[in-house]
């Protein structure tokens, strides 16, 4: 009898061609932010935004999924995972051409923003519909495990397409990419995936909704604004604003029956250690990937494609330690793994304080594989940790709140590490510039891009003086990013070792309720809540 029951919780042909198809999503939205960066250069040669554009274009994205990935994951737990997926596929299959053929940096941060909405809707619907497709424990683990490779996978093609891409086409072909995927998806999810929602889902509660918005969105714009600018009054009203609005929206969580946000979770060290490492994991490397990206551009004076193939080792490193993870929990505690792998991300970080402006390939190479390699463990393993501590009706807005703290430490990383490592920058220039500069050429150097394409129309002893003082700059602000990324991940590392570390036999700290997802965790191989 036990066998037969192990037999029907276990999947077949067809849950794993239907993971096939919600991988095509994960893969999507981890390519559209690497060919970004790849893509920034020749963006701002095309539309020329400045400094504080420049950071919108590349973080109101990650802005909008955090705002809207709780309302989105509870939403998908009402009306249905499969038809929230297919509704933000087409969504943002739409936004894609919109933002390919903006015209001005006002356009492409719009578009933006609408795919960071209808982004929201794609990831928390992908997870919860594995852990509805997936009952067995094992099967489960090797299934997430597949999906943070996917995201690993989406790094490391980004690069090569959008590096191909935009040797042959426009900047805006690197969006276009989402087409044919949206197209697939649409096509081939209502036959492999199945339709699954919470049946008894209560009421969404609006006000709950508005005020996770009006939390989230105040709170990241102030510390961008901060970050970017120092001191900035209007930017501490707004973090103020946004964390006392925090305040009414846990009381108001406390009092519902069926709540946006369920706060009991955070009861338990599995689940709060895991967002922690998911939160602050991806802020750094987010931060990291995007200065490395133009300082092989810029400074080494790779083209779009070369620049791709050199990350391919560090993509490469990390869909490897995705796919192991699973497996070495047999032998290693989950929560020491993760908090080992961050240490390795630190070692990584750390060499890039010693890159230079000349013959600094090997350690900027070197520095990236140990970085991603650290934060495959993290991405595969904490998701499940997560995810797994959530009654299976709760799986979505679960789901949602580990993407919450995925896309909201990009974000944050890509805001508060991206504008400190602009202000090195600012400042190293600024310092640095040749005379004989018009104030139009002056003005231009605002942006590391900007610089460059400037030193190029200039020419001769002066375009070569200023390319050498922007590099400099440029170089200085990816030690600096290198260096406080070291620190905050080595930090969060002993936090994760600490948080993560449950007395020997003990699968959890004072869960609310056992979740199904729990308990075939426990029974499947590589057992990851039993940290």
């Amino acid at each position: 009898m036990n066998a037969d029951i192990e037999s029907a919780r276990r999947a077949g042909f067809k849950e794993w061609l239907g993971l096939a198809v919600l991988a095509l999503p994960t893969l999507l939205l981890s390519v559209d932010a690497t060919v970004l960066y790849l893509a920034l250069p020749h963006l701002a040669a095309d539309l020329a935004p400045n400094a504080s554009q420049t950071l919108w274009i590349i973080d109101v994205y990650g802005f909008m999924i955090a705002g809207f990935l709780v309302t989105m994951g509870t939403l998908g737990d009402r009306i249905g995972r499969r038809k929230l997926l297919l509704i933000g596929a087409l969504a943002f299959g739409a936004a894609s051409v919109f933002a390919a053929f903006a015209t001005d940096p006002v356009m492409l941060i719009v578009a933006r923003a609408a795919l960071g909405i209808a982004g929201a809707t794609l990831m928390p619907s992908t997870l919860a519909l594995i852990i509805t497709m997936f009952k067995d424990g094992a099967q489960r683990g090797v299934a997430i495990g597949v999906w943070a490779a996917c995201f690993s996978a989406g790094v490391a093609a980004g690069p090569l397409l959008g590096g191909a891409l935009l040797e042959l086409f426009w900047w805006g072909s690197v969006f276009l990419l989402a087409v044919p995927v949206m197209v697939l998806l649409l096509a081939a999810g209502p036959f492999l995936l199945p339709e699954d929602k919470d049946p008894n889902p209560g009421k969404l509660d609006l006000a709950s909704v508005a005020l996770s918005l009006a939390t989230i969105l105040p709170v990241v714009y102030g510390l961008k604004v901060t970050a970017e600018k120092g001191v900035d009054v209007p930017a501490i009203v707004a973090i103020v604003v946004g964390l006392v609005v925090g305040v009414v929206f846990t009381k108001r969580q406390r009092k519902l029956e069926h709540p946006l946000v369920d706060l009991s979770l955070f009861g338990r060290r599995d689940f709060t250690g895991a967002l922690i490492a998911l939160l602050v994991g991806l802020a750094v490397v987010g931060a990291v990937y995007m200065f490395v990206t133009q300082f092989l551009q810029l400074v080494a004076g790779y083209s779009p494609l070369v620049a791709g193939l050199w990350l391919l080792p560090s993509a490469g490193a990390m869909i490897v330690a995705s796919m192991l993870a699973p497996g070495l929990t047999k032998k290693i505690p989950a929560g020491t793994l993760v908090g080992l792998s961050l240490g390795v991300s630190a070692v990584g970080y750390l060499l890039l304080v010693f890159a230079g402006t000349q013959g600094s390939l090997p350690i900027v190479v070197i520095g990236m594989v140990l970085a991603y390699l650290g934060i495959g463990p993290m991405m595969a393993l904490g998701t499940d940790l997560v995810v797994g501590a959530a009654p299976e009706e709760r799986a979505g807005s679960a789901a949602a709140m580990s993407e919450t703290a995925m896309e909201l430490g990009l974000a944050l990383g890509v805001a508060v590490l991206g504008s400190v490592g602009a202000a090195v920058y600012r400042a190293g220039i600024s310092g640095d510039l040749p005379g004989g500069l018009s104030q139009g050429s002056v003005d231009a150097t605002a942006t590391p891009a900007g610089a460059i394409t400037e030193a190029g129309a200039l020419g001769g002893d002066l375009g070569s003086q200023l390319a050498t003082a922007a590099q400099a700059a440029f170089t200085s602000g990816l030690n600096v990013v290198g260096g406080v990324g070291a620190a905050v991940t080595g930090v969060v590392a002993i936090a994760v070792l600490v948080l993560l570390r449950l007395p020997k036999g003990a699968a959890t700290e004072a869960p609310v309720e056992q979740s199904p997802a729990v308990a075939t965790q426990e029974a499947g191989t590589g057992d990851i809540s039993r940290v």
